[in-house]
């Protein structure tokens, strides 16, 4: 499988891969090229068999400052600013487009560990909202900036994060549009272990992707596939969801290793002698 895309980095160390935001000179900001090519990367992720849990992190100082917004107004300039129904449709499909990716990541069969450091504002929220677990460095900086450039943000972080933190702590973070440290994140859940560097935080991201990556890959895929579906529906909906996914897919072959397992270690061992 070859990776050839002009702002990420995919690192494959089986069985996980480590997706870099790969923009250092830039602080990874979030240019076209990011939202062009998201969802192309995460569905070669989802394609390569030598990976089963992936980590998103960024090179050099920061995870990403966001939309790249000199390049956004420049390249959409004339989309942006259209005065008729033509264009502002679209600006309407151009936003679609660029949601495409964050929805890929949620809606993967692959798990993905979001590592981030330093800065992590607006777009890069809406990533790491988008992943299955949120860890950071104790000098993250995360902010939904939106509303202080005057955007209501259109990239998930409205639509994920109250499932996440709840609806209190993601208005506060949507209206001010103030930075929150590490340990704030951590106190309100939006990640769920804190780190003293970058380093040791990617350390941990990878050692958690491979704990993940050696479970079964269809269990793995079956709680993502039931977690997702439960979270806006009632319990008794999601208990019916998953008796009902169960009862097509328990009996598989690892379930059945793990049965023969545990078979022989019940068997007493006699003394032959």
């Amino acid at each position: 499988m070859k990776y050839d895309f002009p702002f990420f980095e995919v690192v494959v160390e089986e069985p996980i891969a480590i997706l870099y935001l790969n923009k250092p000179d830039k602080r990874n900001a979030m240019e076209w090229s990011c939202w062009r090519d998201l969802p192309l990367v995460i569905d070669a992720i989802n394609q390569d068999d030598r990976i089963r849990a992936f980590v998103i992190a960024g090179r050099g100082k920061s995870f990403t400052t966001g939309l790249d917004l000199d390049e956004f107004f420049t390249e959409f300039k004339d989309i942006l600013h259209g005065d008729i129904g033509d264009k502002r449709e679209k600006l309407y499909q151009l936003i679609l487009t660029m949601q495409e990716g964050m929805n890929r990541i949620e809606n993967s069969p692959k798990p993905s560990i979001a590592a981030v450091h330093k800065h992590c504002i607006g777009g890069g929220l809406d990533l790491i909202a988008a992943c299955d677990i949120r860890y950071a460095s104790k000098d993250a900086n995360i902010s939904l900036r939106e509303a202080k450039v005057a955007i209501v943000a259109d990239m998930g972080s409205l639509n994920r994060l109250p499932s996440i933190i709840g609806e209190g702590n993601t208005r506060e973070l949507a209206l001010t549009g103030k930075d929150i440290s590490g340990e704030e994140a951590l106190n309100m859940g939006l990640v769920t272990k804190l780190f003293e560097t970058p380093e040791e935080l990617l350390e941990g991201a990878k050692a958690t992707a491979l704990e993940i990556a050696n479970n079964p890959a269809i269990v793995i895929r079956g709680v993502k596939n039931v977690m997702n579906y439960c979270r806006d529906k009632s319990i008794q909906a999601g208990l019916q969801y998953v008796a009902s996914y169960n009862a097509g897919m328990l009996d598989t072959k690892d379930l059945r290793v793990a049965y023969e397992s545990f078979q022989n270690r019940k068997r007493p061992i006699y003394n032959q002698s």
